[in-house]
């Protein structure tokens, strides 16, 4: 494994952290070897994320940049809303792509993205697909509706958000039969209002619950949106504290021009050591 150092920047979107490194020179590409990403995501031994992007040049020259996301463990899903926005304000401030709109490239197909300054960073989402609005967990004692926007998702309405054990519960469903084969991100939601929710959100790849999932917040508006519960824009405040912005078009039964909208921060810059990795 390479023994340099590697130049990183770490950023925040509303709780979920991310390392994110410049390699459209191809010199970090052996950091993808396997093991690299969940070791320098390793927190008190290492840097510490809930994963790693790295920003590189798109092979059809069709984009301003492609992205390869992965998860703390290692895993590369398809895609990451709240990542997506830390990579469009560094893409940004990087002078990587000159203009404040931007498109890139993920496994889930091309995302756009603008950087709106102060901080506020909005994503073009892909259009949501295999939207179930009834599917039982946990012997029917839980009900939860599932569609993908990007990465699949379950979401379960709970009265009372503080008392789900969402670590234990997530653990359980997340490879629940009715998500099988790629499992599930499970995402737990009380209804604050007309277009106010509270979100907590188990995140396959990181296996615990973290402080915000965007495409998590993404899906669990739309779901809410096509029951006629939760009215768009939807304002999801996260277990970060911040809130996240889900915007989108019903066109008939159809879900389109979905946006997803919020605060990302600068938390460091520097080279990571070998030793981050070893």
């Amino acid at each position: 494994m390479n023994d340099r150092p590697v130049d990183f920047v770490k950023m925040s979107g509303s709780g979920n952290d991310f390392i994110l490194i410049d390699n459209r020179s191809g010199a970090a590409d052996f950091a993808r070897e396997t093991g690299w990403v969940a070791a320098v995501c390793r927190r008190s031994l290492s840097l510490g994320a809930d994963g790693v992007i790295f920003l590189e040049n798109d092979a059809p020259g069709e984009v301003d940049f492609a992205w390869r996301f992965y998860n703390s463990d290692g895993s590369e899903p398809e895609m990451c809303g709240n990542g997506g926005r830390c990579a469009v304000r560094f893409a940004f401030d990087a002078g990587i792509v000159a203009r404040a709109e931007m498109a890139f490239r993920t496994r889930a197909g091309v995302v756009r993205g603008w950087a709106l300054g102060g901080g506020e960073v909005r994503v073009g989402l892909t259009a949501p697909r295999d939207y179930r609005p009834h599917v039982e967990l946990d012997g029917g004692l839980l009900a939860a509706a599932h569609i993908d926007t990007g990465v699949p998702h379950a979401v379960v309405l709970t009265d009372d958000l503080e008392r789900v054990d969402v670590v234990e519960l997530g653990r359980r469903l997340r490879w629940h039969h009715a998500f099988l084969p790629r499992g599930a991100n499970i995402n737990f939601v009380q209804l604050l209002g007309e277009r106010d929710a509270a979100i907590r959100t188990y995140e396959r790849g990181v296996e615990n619950e973290t402080l915000a999932c965007g495409t998590g917040c993404a899906a669990a508006a739309v779901a809410l949106g096509l029951a006629g519960k939760l009215a768009a824009p939807a304002r999801m405040r996260t277990r970060g504290g911040e809130t996240l912005t889900v915007n989108y078009v019903l066109d008939g039964e159809a879900v389109r021009d979905l946006t997803l909208q919020g605060p990302v921060r600068y938390v460091a810059r520097g080279s990571l050591d070998p030793e981050a990795w070893r």
